[in-house]
Protein backbone atom coordinates (compact mmCIF):
# COMPACT_ATOMS: atom_id res chain seq x y z
CA UNK A 1 0.00 0.00 0.00
CA UNK A 2 1.41 3.55 -1.13
CA UNK A 3 2.26 5.56 1.80
CA UNK A 4 3.30 9.37 1.29
CA UNK A 5 6.63 10.36 2.99
CA UNK A 6 6.85 12.52 5.88
CA UNK A 7 8.75 15.56 5.83
CA UNK A 8 9.47 17.37 8.96
CA UNK A 9 10.36 21.10 7.63
CA UNK A 10 12.40 23.30 9.38
CA UNK A 11 12.09 27.07 8.74
CA UNK A 12 14.42 30.01 9.28
CA UNK A 13 12.13 32.95 8.30
CA UNK A 14 14.76 35.76 9.00
CA UNK A 15 17.21 33.42 6.79
CA UNK A 16 19.37 35.43 3.50
CA UNK A 17 18.01 38.56 1.69
CA UNK A 18 13.73 39.07 1.61
CA UNK A 19 14.09 38.97 -2.58
CA UNK A 20 15.08 34.67 -1.72
CA UNK A 21 12.64 33.73 1.08
CA UNK A 22 9.99 31.57 0.11
CA UNK A 23 6.85 30.68 2.34
CA UNK A 24 6.67 27.06 3.55
CA UNK A 25 3.35 26.88 1.77
CA UNK A 26 5.52 27.66 -2.00
CA UNK A 27 8.15 24.99 -0.78
CA UNK A 28 5.00 22.58 -0.09
CA UNK A 29 3.44 22.76 -3.35
CA UNK A 30 6.83 22.47 -5.42
CA UNK A 31 7.13 18.83 -3.65
CA UNK A 32 3.57 18.01 -4.70
CA UNK A 33 1.23 16.98 -1.73
CA UNK A 34 0.50 13.37 -3.46
CA UNK A 35 3.50 12.29 -2.54
CA UNK A 36 4.68 13.81 0.68
CA UNK A 37 2.81 14.75 3.92
CA UNK A 38 4.31 18.08 5.43
CA UNK A 39 5.39 18.91 9.17
CA UNK A 40 6.09 22.48 8.93
CA UNK A 41 8.18 24.25 12.31
CA UNK A 42 9.64 27.91 12.41
CA UNK A 43 12.44 28.85 14.20
CA UNK A 44 12.18 31.74 16.16
CA UNK A 45 15.66 32.41 18.43
CA UNK A 46 19.30 30.32 18.48
CA UNK A 47 18.80 26.66 19.09
CA UNK A 48 15.63 26.05 17.94
CA UNK A 49 15.94 24.03 15.30
CA UNK A 50 17.96 21.33 17.42
CA UNK A 51 15.11 21.03 19.66
CA UNK A 52 12.79 20.90 16.76
CA UNK A 53 14.51 17.81 15.19
CA UNK A 54 15.04 16.46 18.41
CA UNK A 55 11.55 16.74 19.36
CA UNK A 56 9.69 15.37 16.18
CA UNK A 57 12.41 14.03 13.92
CA UNK A 58 11.65 10.25 14.91
CA UNK A 59 8.37 10.62 13.53
CA UNK A 60 9.38 11.71 10.01
CA UNK A 61 10.74 9.93 6.87
CA UNK A 62 12.89 13.02 5.64
CA UNK A 63 14.05 16.48 7.83
CA UNK A 64 14.74 19.15 5.50
CA UNK A 65 16.05 22.59 6.38
CA UNK A 66 15.49 25.99 4.75
CA UNK A 67 17.35 28.69 5.91
CA UNK A 68 21.08 29.37 5.63
CA UNK A 69 24.80 27.69 7.06
CA UNK A 70 23.83 28.80 10.58
CA UNK A 71 20.02 26.66 10.40
CA UNK A 72 21.68 23.95 8.95
CA UNK A 73 24.23 23.58 11.62
CA UNK A 74 21.30 23.06 13.97
CA UNK A 75 19.47 20.67 12.22
CA UNK A 76 22.53 18.40 11.56
CA UNK A 77 23.33 18.57 15.47
CA UNK A 78 19.29 17.98 15.81
CA UNK A 79 19.76 14.96 13.68
CA UNK A 80 22.99 13.83 15.40
CA UNK A 81 20.87 12.75 18.77
CA UNK A 82 18.31 10.45 17.23
CA UNK A 83 18.21 7.11 17.48
CA UNK A 84 17.97 6.34 14.04
CA UNK A 85 19.44 8.21 11.56
CA UNK A 86 17.37 10.25 9.52
CA UNK A 87 17.96 11.31 5.45
CA UNK A 88 18.64 15.27 5.08
CA UNK A 89 17.31 17.64 2.48
CA UNK A 90 18.74 21.54 2.06
CA UNK A 91 17.00 24.30 0.72
CA UNK A 92 19.71 27.42 1.26
CA UNK A 93 18.12 30.88 1.80
CA UNK A 94 21.11 32.28 3.43
CA UNK A 95 23.40 34.43 2.09
CA UNK A 96 26.75 32.81 0.95
CA UNK A 97 25.53 29.08 1.00
CA UNK A 98 28.76 27.64 1.09
CA UNK A 99 27.73 24.24 2.10
CA UNK A 100 25.18 23.73 -0.59
CA UNK A 101 27.82 25.45 -3.27
CA UNK A 102 30.28 23.04 -2.00
CA UNK A 103 28.15 20.07 -1.99
CA UNK A 104 25.59 20.59 -5.27
CA UNK A 105 22.85 22.10 -4.07
CA UNK A 106 21.13 24.37 -6.02
CA UNK A 107 20.60 28.09 -4.40
CA UNK A 108 17.74 28.21 -6.06
CA UNK A 109 14.50 26.70 -4.50
CA UNK A 110 12.60 25.01 -7.10
CA UNK A 111 16.19 23.12 -7.83
CA UNK A 112 17.22 22.34 -4.45
CA UNK A 113 13.73 20.36 -3.95
CA UNK A 114 14.62 18.46 -7.58
CA UNK A 115 17.20 17.52 -5.82
CA UNK A 116 15.85 16.01 -3.13
CA UNK A 117 12.64 14.26 -5.06
CA UNK A 118 15.26 13.10 -7.75
CA UNK A 119 18.17 11.56 -5.69
CA UNK A 120 18.79 9.27 -3.39
CA UNK A 121 20.89 10.63 -0.02
CA UNK A 122 24.79 10.12 0.30
CA UNK A 123 26.86 9.59 3.18
CA UNK A 124 28.23 12.94 3.89
CA UNK A 125 31.52 13.39 6.32
CA UNK A 126 31.17 15.95 9.45
CA UNK A 127 33.12 17.14 11.86
CA UNK A 128 32.36 16.52 15.69
CA UNK A 129 34.17 19.86 17.31
CA UNK A 130 34.21 19.12 21.57
CA UNK A 131 30.61 18.08 21.93
CA UNK A 132 29.15 19.87 19.21
CA UNK A 133 29.13 19.17 15.68
CA UNK A 134 29.42 21.11 12.16
CA UNK A 135 28.68 20.32 8.67
CA UNK A 136 31.36 22.60 6.76
CA UNK A 137 34.04 24.55 8.57
CA UNK A 138 35.47 24.82 12.21
CA UNK A 139 37.80 28.19 12.18
CA UNK A 140 40.11 30.26 14.60
CA UNK A 141 41.77 33.55 13.80
CA UNK A 142 41.12 36.83 12.04
CA UNK A 143 39.85 35.64 8.65
CA UNK A 144 36.63 34.16 10.11
CA UNK A 145 35.64 37.44 9.99
CA UNK A 146 36.29 37.52 5.89
CA UNK A 147 33.06 39.11 4.35
CA UNK A 148 31.86 36.93 1.25
CA UNK A 149 30.50 39.78 -0.96
CA UNK A 150 32.99 41.12 -4.01
CA UNK A 151 31.91 44.11 -5.82
CA UNK A 152 30.81 43.41 -9.32
CA UNK A 153 33.27 45.34 -11.63
CA UNK A 154 36.00 43.70 -9.89
CA UNK A 155 34.45 40.17 -10.96
CA UNK A 156 33.70 41.64 -14.53
CA UNK A 157 37.59 42.08 -14.00
CA UNK A 158 38.97 39.60 -12.83
CA UNK A 159 36.50 36.89 -12.53
CA UNK A 160 36.83 33.80 -9.65
CA UNK A 161 40.52 35.36 -9.05
CA UNK A 162 38.53 38.98 -7.58
CA UNK A 163 36.79 37.11 -4.75
CA UNK A 164 40.74 36.10 -3.91
CA UNK A 165 41.83 40.12 -4.57
CA UNK A 166 38.45 41.41 -2.67
CA UNK A 167 39.15 38.97 0.51
CA UNK A 168 42.77 38.36 0.49
CA UNK A 169 44.53 41.72 -0.12
CA UNK A 170 41.53 44.18 0.51
CA UNK A 171 40.59 42.44 3.48
CA UNK A 172 43.18 39.48 5.22
CA UNK A 173 46.34 41.06 5.09
CA UNK A 174 45.53 44.55 7.00
CA UNK A 175 43.21 41.98 8.96
CA UNK A 176 46.42 40.40 9.39
CA UNK A 177 48.54 43.07 10.05
CA UNK A 178 46.89 44.42 13.23
CA UNK A 179 46.29 40.58 14.82
CA UNK A 180 48.88 39.07 16.95
CA UNK A 181 49.45 35.79 15.83
CA UNK A 182 48.92 32.51 18.28
CA UNK A 183 51.10 29.80 19.68
CA UNK A 184 49.23 26.31 18.56
CA UNK A 185 50.49 22.90 19.45
CA UNK A 186 48.87 20.40 16.64
CA UNK A 187 48.42 16.64 16.88
CA UNK A 188 47.19 15.10 13.67
CA UNK A 189 47.30 11.75 12.73
CA UNK A 190 50.54 11.90 10.97
CA UNK A 191 52.45 13.87 13.90
CA UNK A 192 52.72 16.95 15.75
CA UNK A 193 52.95 20.62 14.80
CA UNK A 194 54.15 23.25 16.97
CA UNK A 195 53.99 27.26 16.15
CA UNK A 196 53.38 30.26 15.89
CA UNK A 197 49.76 30.78 13.17
CA UNK A 198 47.15 33.30 12.37
CA UNK A 199 44.57 31.60 11.23
CA UNK A 200 43.41 28.04 10.99
CA UNK A 201 40.27 26.16 9.60
CA UNK A 202 39.52 22.34 9.35
CA UNK A 203 37.28 22.13 6.58
CA UNK A 204 35.03 19.11 4.45
CA UNK A 205 35.18 21.39 1.86
CA UNK A 206 36.84 22.58 -1.39
CA UNK A 207 37.12 26.10 -0.57
CA UNK A 208 37.30 28.32 2.83
CA UNK A 209 36.16 31.81 3.28
CA UNK A 210 36.09 32.60 -0.41
CA UNK A 211 39.88 33.09 -0.21
CA UNK A 212 41.34 29.57 -0.41
CA UNK A 213 40.34 27.08 -2.73
CA UNK A 214 41.96 23.38 -2.95
CA UNK A 215 42.61 21.00 -5.99
CA UNK A 216 39.06 19.11 -6.79
CA UNK A 217 40.93 16.18 -7.37
CA UNK A 218 42.37 15.74 -4.43
CA UNK A 219 39.22 16.76 -1.74
CA UNK A 220 36.63 14.18 -1.29
CA UNK A 221 33.90 14.62 0.91
CA UNK A 222 33.21 10.82 2.49
CA UNK A 223 36.18 9.73 2.84
CA UNK A 224 36.73 9.33 6.58
CA UNK A 225 39.30 12.74 6.43
CA UNK A 226 39.21 16.62 7.34
CA UNK A 227 40.96 19.10 5.39
CA UNK A 228 43.09 21.82 8.15
CA UNK A 229 44.84 25.00 6.78
CA UNK A 230 47.21 26.46 8.05
CA UNK A 231 48.77 30.14 7.97
CA UNK A 232 51.76 31.23 9.79
CA UNK A 233 53.55 34.52 10.92
CA UNK A 234 53.47 37.09 7.97
CA UNK A 235 56.73 38.64 8.24
CA UNK A 236 56.03 41.14 5.72
CA UNK A 237 53.92 42.47 2.98
CA UNK A 238 56.23 40.79 0.16
CA UNK A 239 55.69 37.49 1.94
CA UNK A 240 51.62 38.11 1.68
CA UNK A 241 52.01 38.63 -1.75
CA UNK A 242 54.24 35.33 -2.73
CA UNK A 243 51.77 33.77 -0.11
CA UNK A 244 48.76 34.76 -2.91
CA UNK A 245 50.89 33.52 -5.61
CA UNK A 246 50.64 30.21 -3.90
CA UNK A 247 47.12 30.77 -3.40
CA UNK A 248 46.59 30.73 -7.27
CA UNK A 249 48.40 28.07 -7.73
CA UNK A 250 46.44 25.75 -5.24
CA UNK A 251 49.92 25.24 -3.76
CA UNK A 252 49.87 24.59 0.00
CA UNK A 253 53.27 23.74 0.81
CA UNK A 254 55.93 26.36 2.20
CA UNK A 255 56.70 28.18 5.69
CA UNK A 256 53.48 30.33 5.79
CA UNK A 257 50.77 28.26 4.73
CA UNK A 258 50.04 24.38 5.27
CA UNK A 259 47.27 21.92 4.80
CA UNK A 260 46.76 18.75 6.10
CA UNK A 261 44.70 16.19 5.60
CA UNK A 262 43.75 14.01 9.04
CA UNK A 263 40.85 12.34 10.66
CA UNK A 264 41.24 13.58 14.14
CA UNK A 265 42.92 16.61 15.60
CA UNK A 266 44.21 18.19 19.14
CA UNK A 267 44.86 21.91 19.12
CA UNK A 268 46.70 23.67 22.48
CA UNK A 269 46.95 27.12 23.07
CA UNK A 270 48.30 29.34 26.11
CA UNK A 271 45.02 30.65 26.73
CA UNK A 272 41.03 30.55 25.50
CA UNK A 273 40.51 31.59 21.80
CA UNK A 274 36.90 31.63 20.07
CA UNK A 275 36.02 29.87 17.63
CA UNK A 276 33.35 29.57 14.60
CA UNK A 277 31.40 27.03 13.51
CA UNK A 278 29.66 27.09 10.15
CA UNK A 279 29.42 30.83 10.63
CA UNK A 280 28.05 30.79 14.00
CA UNK A 281 30.16 31.66 17.21
CA UNK A 282 31.57 28.14 18.73
CA UNK A 283 32.61 29.12 22.11
CA UNK A 284 36.27 29.85 23.41
CA UNK A 285 38.99 27.00 24.47
CA UNK A 286 42.48 26.34 25.18
CA UNK A 287 41.97 22.80 23.96
CA UNK A 288 40.31 21.48 21.49
CA UNK A 289 39.74 17.96 19.97
CA UNK A 290 38.28 17.60 16.14
CA UNK A 291 36.87 14.45 14.99
CA UNK A 292 35.76 13.11 11.12
CA UNK A 293 32.29 11.29 11.82
CA UNK A 294 32.53 9.15 8.48
CA UNK A 295 29.27 9.79 6.46
CA UNK A 296 27.88 11.24 9.50
CA UNK A 297 24.76 12.56 7.54
CA UNK A 298 22.85 11.10 4.89
CA UNK A 299 22.00 14.15 2.54
CA UNK A 300 20.43 14.64 -0.64
CA UNK A 301 22.99 16.06 -3.52
CA UNK A 302 24.14 16.05 -6.55
CA UNK A 303 26.98 13.42 -6.09
CA UNK A 304 29.76 14.05 -8.51
CA UNK A 305 33.79 13.65 -8.66
CA UNK A 306 34.18 14.40 -4.67
CA UNK A 307 32.22 11.98 -3.55
CA UNK A 308 34.08 8.05 -3.37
Amino acid sequence: MFRRKKILLVVNPTSGMNSKRVPPEKVIEMFSEDDYEFSVHRTERSGDAVEIVKSNGENNDIIVCCGGDGTFNETVNGVMSLAEKKPLGYLPMGSTNDLANTIGIPTKIKEAVEVIKKNKPVGYDIGRFQNRYFSYIASFGPATKLSYDTPQKLKNIFGHGAYMINCFIFKLIPTVRDVKPVHIKIEHDGGVIDGIFYFVAVSNSTSVAGVFSYDRSTVRLNDGKLEMLLVKNLKSPLESFRMLSKLIRKDYSGDNIMLIRSRNFRLTFDEPHAWTLDGEYGGEYTDVVIETKQKGIDIFCKAGELFE
